[in-house]
């Protein structure tokens, strides 16, 4: 494992403040950086470059060291400073789609850290549906918007049952479809699968397991290009077990 994953989160952020003396940095340094799974070194080169592409692979980059590989007690403040930076990336540029998908992931990755009461009060769940739908308008063919809002979706569906269509409009008949128009756009995407799979078992674990089955060993048949590809093969292969156990 890389130095990354030792760090505490007190020292990634002071690291981060100190990144506007990072010198000459590129995006494509940034996203080799990320695609090597150094999270932290790809938030640094994002901040350095001060602009709304810059910040939001910066703030992606941090909501996937805190999913990743951060301590329980670390998760909550890498969160918190992927969604700064993302809305950082926001305010600099509000048509670039990219940065209100990550605003709406860091933001979500956040609620789940202060419990489903408090992400509730906090409306939270409006906050992320109303940035996703916002990148999906700028780019209505952005798949990772369909899969963000296929997921949103499923999770409020399984967390509020019966109350989701009344509150928040969410339906499994929905998360479906921008599940399929994820697929449709990326179809050798491992993490399309594997999110396909979680939110399929979501909406209903018995009738659609051998659904979620086929979807997971799709997943573990695509190669691995990079680090995140590596990471949702992992976790393909824990949840194929875990099915294959129940």
């Amino acid at each position: 494992m890389s130095r990354t994953a030792f760090l505490t989160t007190a020292a990634m952020l002071c690291t981060l403040l100190l990144a506007g003396a990072a010198g000459a940095q590129t995006m494509e340094q940034a996203r080799a950086a990320h695609a090597e799974g150094r999270f932290v070194d790809a938030a640094e080169v994002g901040v350095a470059l001060k602009t709304s592409e810059g910040y939001a692979l910066a703030a992606q980059a941090l909501a996937m060291q805190g999913y990743v590989f951060a301590r329980d007690e670390d998760k909550q403040g890498l969160f918190q400073r992927a969604v700064e930076l993302a809305e950082e990336a926001v305010r600099l540029d509000p048509a670039n789609p990219e940065a209100h998908i990550q605003l709406a992931h860091a933001r979500g990755r956040y609620a789940q850290t202060i419990g489903f009461l408090q992400a509730v009060t906090g409306g939270y769940a409006t906050k992320v549906r109303e940035s996703v739908e916002e990148a999906l308008r700028l780019d209505p063919d952005k798949a990772a918007g369909h899969l963000s809002l296929a997921t949103w979706h499923a999770e409020i569906v399984h967390a509020a049952g019966g109350m989701a269509r009344f509150l928040y409009g969410a339906t499994a008949k929905k998360a479906r479809g921008h599940y399929e128009r994820a697929l449709a756009l990326m179809p050798d995407a491992k993490v399309v699968c594997v999110e396909y799979a979680y939110g399929l078992l979501l909406l209903d674990e018995e009738g659609n397991r051998e659904e979620a089955r086929r979807l997971l060993e799709r997943a573990v048949k695509k190669p691995s290009k990079d680090a995140v590809d590596r990471f949702y093969h992992k976790r393909a292969v824990a949840r194929l077990a875990a099915l294959n156990r129940g």
